[in-house]
């Protein structure tokens, strides 16, 4: 059988990548910790590490063992917390979000948690291959997007659809503006989300099909950043309402046109686990009402 102390001692060692900082990890001594990797490799049947330059470096088989040991371990932590919590100990939520998501919407669907006093988030904010790597690992509970991962039998995603809005052309309020969509998209200066946004590539279909060539002043990959740049007068922004939500209602910024068959999706993306976090089911049960909130 698979000797775990062994596997301890390797994913120390390719974490650290120096088998003297693994063995002050371990508070071991480095000649134990090599003994230990020679016996796993011995029983594995296979070399897990390569010299390169001053670092131990992983072999194809090393990269192997790491990632079966790296969801073992995760499990390990994620069982021991589930079975020693108790009701009255105070629950954690880890959720994790598309860099570019709009706050608003990431505030929207932790409303639920906001008031209670047993429950502590953690956000993170991160690219979305990054999102789905702490979703592997289980160092965060759900990840929020705006595409849905694709998936297959050795990446298990479960994607959850939170709804979807249209995208609009929102700026400032200006009695002289004119109603005609390509003329707006002529005329006017355009603040627009970044290319690795599915919107842009939405949006530069659209312009493609109407002939228009538009007058990009910034292209910016934060939706709180083209939220403000829009209050700032610097062009009419490409955004579904519910970044702008505030400001339309208080009337700083106006929708000057909706941009046909142009809509942001939001989906809230799991892993299957054997302990899911119960405080998940608060969150994603309320899908319908989320976009309006």
């Amino acid at each position: 059988m698979l000797n775990f102390n062994h596997l301890q001692y390797f994913w120390a060692v390719a974490h650290e990548g120096n088998l003297t900082r693994a063995a002050q990890r371990l508070h071991v001594s480095p000649s134990a910790v090599s003994v230990q990797i020679q016996k796993l490799e011995h029983a594995l049947g296979q070399a897990l590490f390569e010299r390169a330059g001053r670092r131990l470096a992983l072999t194809e088989a090393g990269r192997i063992v790491l990632d079966h040991a790296d969801s073992i371990f995760a499990l390990g932590r994620e069982l021991e917390s589930s079975l020693r919590e108790s009701p009255r100990e105070r629950q954690v939520v880890r959720i994790g979000a598309q860099a570019t998501l709009s706050r608003n919407f990431q505030l929207s669907f932790i409303r639920p948690l906001l008031e209670r006093d047993d429950v502590e988030l953690v956000l993170r904010s991160a690219p979305l291959p990054e999102l789905l790597r702490g979703l592997e690992a289980h160092t965060i509970d759900v990840a929020l997007a705006t595409t849905a991962p694709p998936r297959d039998a050795a990446t298990p995603w479960v994607s959850h659809s939170l709804g979807s809005q249209a995208v609009s052309l929102v700026g400032r309020r200006r009695r002289d503006r004119v109603r005609d969509l390509r003329a707006i998209l002529e005329r006017e200066s355009l603040v627009v989300p970044g290319a690795s946004s599915s919107i842009r590539s939405g949006f530069d279909a659209l312009v493609d099909r109407l002939g228009v060539r538009p007058r990009i002043a910034a292209e910016v990959d934060d939706m709180a950043m083209l939220r403000l740049l829009a209050r700032a007068g610097k062009g009419l922004a490409v955004v579904p309402s519910i970044v702008v939500r505030d400001e339309l209602r208080a009337g700083t910024l106006t929708e000057w046109a909706q941009l046909p068959d142009l809509e942001e999706t939001f989906v809230a993306i799991t892993l299957r686990r054997r302990f899911p976090n119960p405080l998940l089911r608060t969150l994603l049960r309320r899908t319908e009402t989320l976009i309006s909130d």
